[in-house]
């Protein structure tokens, strides 16, 4: 152990200088975060065991073998810690009671997340700033949002994180970037510690992800106390919503760098320190001299598109951090009308016989199929997947009106079909056990007999999607596919 203490004293304040060559780094599963953590150990000389229990990504596994990375695949492959582990990086989705990390943990061997990683391998001279969006629905909106402004802005800005691309590839990236928007899902926060963000935004608070601490006397508690991570050392701004007391109640509460501010969004009239709206407009009273009596225009609501209240909410949430790292206000405006986003939130794939379809397959809790329900009269609604511990009693009562039938998918299909039986008896309800993706067409079958001229189907699946599918992008896909072969 004595080696292994004289490695370890440094890694707790560990940066790009370190002496990395002397530690030995097991990076634990090889998805999209593991391979960019993996690529930034080897920029950094480490040595580097690679675990992962899917035989899946064979192709990174030789790609990495042959730059000298030593990769161990297949059942039973991250049963136990290798000797001489001197940290472990691990991918987001790992819960803390995995038996790999357990272990490191038992061993008092660090454990952090890629997300921490990349943040040490921008220090000490390189440091860009990041602005952090975290929330429950609506990250990866906001964080086009802030993009979009930041790029309108004429600054060099790139969307990392949960929204796809790794943070460590686009610090190994060749372009010299001038600043990050970051998403963060709550499993990121969980691994991450040392890292103080120039601005952050808690967008909002609703169940999900429970499952992961399904083991823990208060889930939604210890949920919560991962977003509200995002705001310790803080550097210049908080941004909460207004809506959610929750979200001011973590900033606080929160360890910031003396002289940063909180800074509200609103649908409502803003006060002071808030960005909101009048008149159909988005106004900032947070980030200009005369905000005692004085609101400045960013945007028009039109600029948002959809303009629905809780895109309406992302758009003022990224402006806040936009103007937060000093975007000029017309850039705000700019931003929104350039943006295009990516699909599978509320996106119409095709409309015939007066029935609109529509993927909304981003919606992986009930909180966001919530909203894509609110846009809609009638709907006939396709559900089901992974539910995280999540309920849809309260979704169900409260569009039992609008629902005209229901087809249900997935490994929880029946936890939605019950609550379905109980508060909406009268609506048709149809359960698919077939566990192949090649389900989608008879769902959109059966959806499309439901459906009457004037109905929506809406694919908001109110749950995870990696029963069945490789993503959410995937299932969407797979029903705007089955929607072009059903309609011919």
């Amino acid at each position: 152990m004595g080696d292994r203490d004289v490695t370890l004293s440094w890694i707790p304040t560990a940066t790009r200088l370190s002496d990395w060559p002397s530690a030995q780094v097991v990076v634990a599963g090889l998805g999209v975060s593991g391979f960019a953590a993996a690529d930034g150990l080897m920029s950094l000389g480490a040595k580097i065991i690679v675990l992962d229990e899917s035989t899946a990504h064979a192709e990174k596994a030789g790609l990495l073998e042959q730059l000298d990375v030593t990769v161990r695949l297949g059942p039973g492959s991250t049963a136990e810690l290798p000797p001489g582990t001197d940290l472990v990086v691990t991918s987001p989705g790992w819960r803390p009671s995995a038996p790999l990390l357990r272990q490191a943990a038992a061993e008092g061997v660090p454990v952090w997340g890629e997300t921490e990683l990349a943040w040490r391998m921008m220090q000490p001279e390189r440091v860009i700033p990041w602005l952090g969006v975290t929330g429950t629905n609506g990250k990866t909106t906001t964080t086009q949002m802030l993009e979009a402004m930041l790029i309108a802005d004429g600054r060099k800005a790139a969307a990392v994180g949960n929204i796809g691309r790794p943070i460590i590839e686009a610090i190994l990236d060749e372009v010299d970037y001038d600043v990050f928007a970051v998403e963060l899902s709550s499993f990121q926060l969980h691994w991450m510690n040392d890292i103080n963000l120039h601005s952050a935004v808690v967008l909002n608070l609703h169940e999900d992800h429970l499952e992961w601490y399904e083991d823990q006397p208060d889930p939604m508690g210890l949920y919560a106390a991962e977003k509200a991570k995002i705001y310790q050392g803080i550097t210049h701004s908080c941004v909460y919503n207004v809506d959610e007391p929750l979200t001011e109640a973590m900033v606080e509460e929160a360890d910031v760098v003396e002289g940063a501010r909180a800074i509200g969004f609103t649908l409502g009239t803003p006060a002071v320190s808030m960005l909101g709206v009048v008149d159909d407009l988005i106004v900032d009273r947070a980030f200009i001299e005369q905000r005692q009596r004085n609101a400045l225009e960013l945007a028009k609501v039109s600029d948002v598109q959809p303009a629905a209240p809780h895109n309406v909410a992302n758009a003022l949430a990224a402006a806040a951090l936009a103007r937060s790292y000093g975007v000029h206000h017309s850039s705000v405006a700019k931003g929104l009308q350039n943006l295009q986003l990516a699909g599978h939130r509320i996106q119409q794939v095709a409309e015939a016989d007066g029935v609109r379809w529509v993927d909304d397959s981003k919606a992986t809790n009930p909180h966001a199929a919530n909203s894509a329900m609110n846009a809609y009269d009638s709907f006939v609604w396709i559900a089901g997947g992974q539910a995280k511990g999540t309920t849809f009693d309260d979704l169900i009562e409260r569009h039992r009106g609008k629902l005209r039938a229901a087809v249900v998918i997935g490994v929880d299909r029946y936890l939605i079909a019950d609550a379905l039986e109980r508060h909406a008896p009268e609506v048709p309800v149809q359960v698919l056990d077939n566990p192949d993706t090649g389900v989608m067409d008879e769902v959109v079958a059966l959806a499309g007999q439901f459906a009457q001229p004037g109905d929506t189907v809406l694919l908001s699946p109110g749950c995870a999607s990696l029963d069945m599918f490789d993503s959410y992008s995937a299932r969407g896909d797979a029903f705007a596919d089955a929607v072009q072969r059903y309609l011919g």
